[in-house]
């Protein structure tokens, strides 16, 4: 089953200074934190802020293409989860056909952000998102890390309410 998210916040893990994007749900009950790298946390806040370029960015080029040709984006989707590596599709839809295309979910939610569509994930990503394995994320910064703390400050992304990604 599907659970419809909206990207909450942007933030940096202070930890691995990688850039985390938060879907939450409607209701604030799931929250599923996806490290991104840095140019698609800036592609995303950009959109978030609403910032102007006097040039196409990539994920506006792909709107533009998408609909000049009369394609839509029915949905996002973020739809695996292996080895701590998210995995998304794109819900495309044509003449009546709906065709789904792999990506990463950074490029994903940039692309649904600027055209409106609905960001999904699936329940079991949800639940396994719970239960990550941060063992490899903690010691590539400090092998001393407490776990437990890691998992607090994940937590508090959660509950934190929606917050802008500094440019």
């Amino acid at each position: 089953m599907l659970i419809e998210m909206s990207v909450a916040r942007l933030a940096v893990d202070p930890f691995t200074n990688t850039p985390i994007v938060v879907l939450k749900d409607e209701a604030g009950k799931n929250a599923v934190p996806i490290w991104i790298g840095l140019l698609e946390a800036s592609a995303i806040a950009m959109e978030l802020e609403k910032v102007e370029m006097a040039r196409p960015m990539t994920h506006d080029l792909m709107k533009t293409m998408l609909a000049k040709t009369g394609v839509e984006v029915a949905r996002v989707e973020v739809s695996g989860l292996r080895d701590n590596t998210y995995y998304a599709t794109i819900c495309l839809r044509h003449g009546g056909r709906e065709i789904a295309i792999d990506a990463r979910p950074s490029d994903a939610l940039a692309l649904a952000l600027r055209t409106g569509a609905r960001i999904c994930v699936d329940e079991s990503i949800v639940e396994k998102a719970r239960h990550l394995d941060l063992r490899g994320r903690t010691e590539v910064c400090d092998p001393e890390l407490d776990e437990d703390a890691y998992r607090d400050f994940l937590a508090s992304l959660a509950d934190e309410p929606t917050a802008k990604w500094k440019m």
